[in-house]
């Protein structure tokens, strides 16, 4: 193997080759090794130490095997290390990747091995300069035999011997091969021409030159069918050495032997040529494509991430963005590192960004909780107020405070909500409790609602269903919500009259599902009284959630394709859970609605009394 060859072996892993777990989680699961990752590193060093002693004769092969292998297992160790990590809790942006022993040994005898092979190097380079001058000598010899008219035996026997030396001489430096080549063999084809051989020695001897270049021929046509390009180039270079060092032909065959070698040459050379452009074409649509990632990356507009979710969101695409990066292939060597720089520069600044906005929430949702502490003091004064009216329009102001406020610490977040909800609870159901008035309406609405159960039997009882019946169905279901309070103790027993009628109804004429479970809600919430507030806090956090459900599905979309039968399912599925979420939506925002018209409602009673 050429010393050159086994040095490139030996060059260190750019950093965009090694793992790239420093910005990103583990995306795909390497295979596991079948030893343990100790085990194996320990038995790849043991291997190379032996390599060390006898660098000389190192095989390129099995340098490659073992350096891919060393950091095949290095790079599962650390996704493994980084996953741990991450299901204990661990932040992305705040993991560093733990320093590993091995991988110092390894890069140690790596570079001694390298070391050693330079050392090699300069001698073999020495060791070609003096071959290279000793060959000269020879072409010199050469060309005064070549201008001699002394005997031919004699001169033919100087050939050989000068040949044989020829011959016996090793490699020259590669800048000088061709012309040193070109200009031995000029004159060793002259004296052939010029000197009076004798035919036997003459013939036997480019006979014998004949068969050793057919078969050289032959070997070089070959290396066509070879599957290995790079393997059969260097073979190639072989067979070359070998033609050259062999002596001429008859000089009317010269010409057609060269011929064939050099058309099989010439298909070896091509296919090597074809090999490399495929490689740089290939490796410049993989800087193409991981440009294109870093440009993504690079213009995030973080002045419009203003939420939790957003980052959150934005988060996720890097991953997805990491996770596509290692995918993609080497790019052109000069380049490689650079846009692995770049896009790692592209996502520290993600991550250190990230980092600012979660530290500036944090001294936010203190402040935040400080203001609903006082919400709480200012809520629990008034609980035990009498002045009914002003007192709910005091504490209906404060609600509406507190939802103007932001979010808190997620820890204090329930306890908080609790303390106010249940102080404003308590004043509102003390109001209902002395509501002088009350009792009389609620039995007139009991009376109004039992006639509406009557006319919805009324409308079941039919043997044939008419068009007019579902508006009319519609028209009772919207008079029961208008309808107020019952008394408590009639509540229930009338809303399960109410309830299973609609249902039979709903069944029978097969209205939709969403006014169904509207009917239902607008139903509840005539029975939920001073809770009207929590119901609709409960559901605006409803809504965001969905919200932002819904904005991770459609980004998602985005990173799917329905080139393959999977892929398409995968679309069809996602599309199908979008239009769900889009709907539940909708249905939401009519329930809040609900909610605002019914506290309207209180109000204007308020107002009234």
């Amino acid at each position: 193997m050429d010393s050159n060859e086994i040095n490139d072996s030996l060059t260190e892993v750019p950093e965009d080759k090694a793992p790239e777990t420093s910005v990103s989680p583990i995306t795909a699961e390497e295979e596991t090794p079948v030893l343990d990752v100790k085990q194996k590193m320990e038995k790849i060093i043991e291997r190379l130490k032996e390599i060390n002693n006898d660098p000389c004769n190192a095989d390129k092969s099995e340098l490659n095997q073992l350096k891919q292998s060393f950091y095949k297992t290095l790079k599962y160790n650390q996704d493994t290390l980084y996953k741990e990590y991450l299901e204990a809790g661990g932040a992305p942006e705040s993991y560093k990747m733990v320093a590993n022993d091995y991988e110092n040994q390894f890069k140690e005898i790596m570079s001694s091995i390298k070391e050693k092979r330079n050392e090699m190097l300069a001698v073999e380079d020495k060791d070609k300069e003096e071959n290279l001058r000793r060959k000269l000598e020879i072409i010199e010899k050469l060309k005064v035999l070549s201008e001699s008219t002394e005997d031919s035996n004699r001169a033919y026997n100087e050939l050989k011997k000068l040949q044989q030396e020829w011959n016996e001489i090793k490699g020259i430096p590669q800048a000088k091969s061709n012309e040193i080549w070109n200009s031995y063999q000029i004159y060793v084809e002259k004296i052939y021409d010029i000197i009076k051989l004798n035919n036997e020695f003459r013939e036997y001897d480019f006979k014998k030159n004949l068969e050793i270049k057919l078969h050289l021929c032959e070997a070089a046509e070959k290396l066509e069918d070879e599957e290995d390009v790079i393997s059969a180039f260097h073979q190639l270079q072989k067979l070359h050495q070998e033609f050259r060092e062999t002596g001429p032909v008859s000089k009317d065959l010269r010409e057609d032997v060269w011929n064939r070698f050099k058309t099989a040459s010439t298909a070896v050379n091509k296919r090597h040529q074809q090999h490399f452009d495929e490689l740089k074409e290939k490796e410049q649509r993989n800087l193409d494509e991981k440009t294109v990632i870093c440009e993504i990356v690079e213009s995030m507009e973080y002045d419009s991430f203003k939420t939790f979710q957003d980052w959150d969101n934005k988060t996720q695409e890097i991953l997805a963005l990491q996770a596509k990066w290692k995918t993609i292939g080497y790019a052109p060597q000069k380049m490689n590192v650079k846009i692995f720089e770049r896009f790692r520069t592209a996502c520290d600044e993600f991550f250190s960004k990230k980092g600012e906005f979660f530290k500036g929430l944090k001294e936010n949702m203190s402040n935040n909780l400080e203001k609903k502490k006082e919400l709480c003091e200012k809520a629990e004064v008034l609980k035990d107020s009498t002045d009914w009216k002003e007192t709910a329009a005091l504490l209906t102001n404060l609600q509406k405070e507190w939802k103007s406020v932001g979010p808190v610490p997620k820890k204090q977040s329930d306890a908080i909500w609790k303390r106010f909800i249940s102080a404003c609870d308590y004043f509102f159901a003390e109001k209902n409790k002395n509501s002088s008035s009350k009792h009389s309406v609620e039995i007139t609405n009991l009376e109004l609602k039992k006639e509406i159960i009557e006319k919805l039997n009324a409308i079941n009882a039919k043997e044939v269903a008419e068009e007019s019946d579902e508006e009319t169905i519609k028209g009772l279901i919207k008079e029961w919500s208008n309808v107020g309070h019952v008394p408590f103790k009639e509540k229930d027993k009338l809303y399960n009259k109410y309830h299973d009628i609609i249902d039979k109804l709903f069944t029978k004429l097969n209205i939709s599902s969403s006014q169904k479970k509207l009917s239902s809600f607008k139903n509840s919430i005539n029975n939920k009284e001073s809770n009207l507030y929590r119901e609709r806090e409960k559901l605006s956090r409803q809504y965001e959630n969905l919200k932002n459900d819904l904005q991770t599905y459609e980004n998602n979309l985005g990173f799917l394709s329905s080139s393959s039968k999977k892929g398409s399912s995968l679309l069809t599925e996602m599309n199908r859970k979008v239009e769900k979420l889009r709907s539940d939506l909708d249905l939401i925002l009519e329930k809040i609605d609900i909610i605002d018209r019914s506290i309207q409602e209180e109000i204007d009673k308020e107002d009234n009394q």
